[in-house]
């Protein structure tokens, strides 16, 4: 339904802002429980899951109820891992067509859209909302999600010929916190944040590629929030140690 990648990005400013503004536009295929333990820091906050900002979402669930009102839609959405509801609001001079459409109790549906709350209520504010043409988009949907869950907890998968980064004793990716500082980090970054000096440790340990460290990778092997590491880096782009690559999401030294 759509070929935007929830996480990867096109050309634009290298500043944070840029960044942001990609993730609060950027769609994101989830499951109703990862948006059930979503959170904000206040009202007018953004979405916040495991430390990543969540900008348009998009689910596959099955339809519990129908609501019908003057102005909009409500729907009971169950994708076997919790519930939701969807609001799609209806022009109200326009024939309502979902019915025609087969968006009725009992089908499977795709739904894009935001997340809101209303009275501490959590409900989906839908877009686009359109019936499941076929059962293998369902199981597409759950891997695709599962998919970018494990980006964001691990990092982009190798290319081939590159090595995975390792692990120790089991676990997990050693990060650039606990990995020993080389000597350019110790002696040329030394005047640099802790923030800094971890990011610049973890790019130099691993394997020299022309794409650049994926952000995500860099998030988890040094931790911070999703702001804190944009911010970091882009006060080392800015000071001419840090590029970015192939676009906007990944990065390399330079030398």
């Amino acid at each position: 339904m759509t070929t935007a990648s929830p996480y990867g990005s096109t050309g634009g400013s290298p500043g944070g802002f840029a960044r942001k503004s990609e993730t609060a536009h950027s769609l994101r295929p989830m499951t109703i429980h990862q948006l059930i333990q979503a959170s904000q820091a206040h009202t007018d906050a953004d979405w916040v899951l495991d430390d990543q900002e969540i900008g348009q979402v998009t689910i596959v669930a099955y339809i519990v109820s129908v609501q019908a009102q003057a102005t909009n839609s409500q729907y009971m959405l169950d994708d076997g891992s919790g519930r939701i509801e969807a609001r799609h609001w209806t022009d109200s001079s326009m024939e309502d067509e979902s019915e025609k459409n087969g968006i009725v109790e009992g089908a499977y549906v795709r739904v894009l859209g935001s997340l809101k709350t209303f009275g501490n209520k959590k409900y989906i504010n839908t877009n686009l909302i359109r019936r499941i043409a076929s059962p293998a988009e369902i199981y597409f949907h759950l891997l695709e999600a599962m998919t970018v869950t494990m980006i964001w907890e691990r990092g982009p998968p190798p290319r081939p010929g590159q090595e995975a980064t390792p692990r120790q004793n089991g676990a997990g990716p050693s990060t650039a916190y606990s990995a020993q500082p080389t000597a350019a980090s110790s002696d040329q970054f030394s005047h640099l944040p802790q923030l800094h000096r971890a990011i610049i440790s973890f790019i130099q340990s691993q394997p020299s590629s022309a794409e650049g460290i994926h952000v995500g990778a860099i998030a988890r092997a040094v931790g911070g929030n999703a702001v804190t590491i944009s911010d970091a880096l882009d006060k080392l782009t800015d000071d001419g140690i840090v590029y970015s690559t192939a676009d906007e999401s990944h990065f390399a030294l330079i030398e």
